[in-house]
């Protein structure tokens, strides 16, 4: 059966001015993987990233976005253009914290202080509530070291039909690279380790888990 795929991919960026921001070293490589694997597999994608240098899949919608807050937007925005069950891919690294204001200048050292005041931002999953029934969701957690146990936790705790976690210092399994070595975390405690394959790879087992729950009516 055909799903309607809502992918989040790449990093947020938080400013604090035009020319500084908050971000991470995320390429958006992992969630691109899953949009081509869920297009591929013949379902419709809506691909929202943050800044990335990537080529957009073939048949793929995409939509551009900078900030968490953005994201969120995008995302709400997306789920509610949904007549039909989705599944939600949420593979972005987004950014926890944003500087609590922006400068509409460049900021100068000799005004600045050392200290940065952040707020925190949205988390996107928490905010957009339960889930209509038949909607499937599935997080991402980089995490450092054996990633298992918090990504039950978060499963369990945003109500989750599936955690992909994995410890972005293992080799070949962190940022800009073309492979992952991944848990997969369920909401009842099980946690399938998988061993080191290209993130192409890993969105097509990502892509059939997603199947799988739709044909079960979930």
């Amino acid at each position: 059966m055909a799903l309607r795929f809502i992918v989040t991919a790449g990093p947020t960026r938080e400013y604090l001015d035009p020319v500084r921001f908050l971000s991470n070293p995320s390429t958006g490589r992992m969630g691109f993987a899953v949009a081509r694997a869920a297009r591929a597999a013949g379902h419709q994608v809506t691909l929202v990233t943050g800044p990335v240098a990537l080529r957009t899949p073939r048949g793929v919608l995409r939509i551009d976005v900078v900030s968490a807050r953005e994201m969120l937007a995008a995302v709400r925005r997306a789920l509610a253009a949904e007549r039909t069950s989705s599944a939600l891919v949420m593979t972005a690294a987004v950014a926890d914290w944003r500087p609590a204001s922006c400068a509409a200048r460049k900021l100068k050292k000799s005004g600045m202080d050392g200290t940065l005041r952040l707020v925190r931002n949205p988390d996107i999953l928490r905010s957009l509530g339960s889930k209509a029934p038949g909607d499937i969701r599935i997080g991402f957690a980089a995490e450092t070291g054996d990633p298992a146990a918090e990504a039950v936790r978060k499963c369990r705790a945003k109500h989750l039909d599936l955690i992909v976690a994995n410890d972005v210092t293992q080799p070949g399994a962190g940022f800009g690279v073309k492979t992952n070595r991944v848990a997969f975390a369920f909401p009842d405690g099980r946690v399938d380790r998988l061993p080191l394959m290209s993130k192409d790879a890993v969105a097509r087992r990502i892509v059939r888990f997603a199947e799988h729950l739709a044909e079960e009516g979930r």
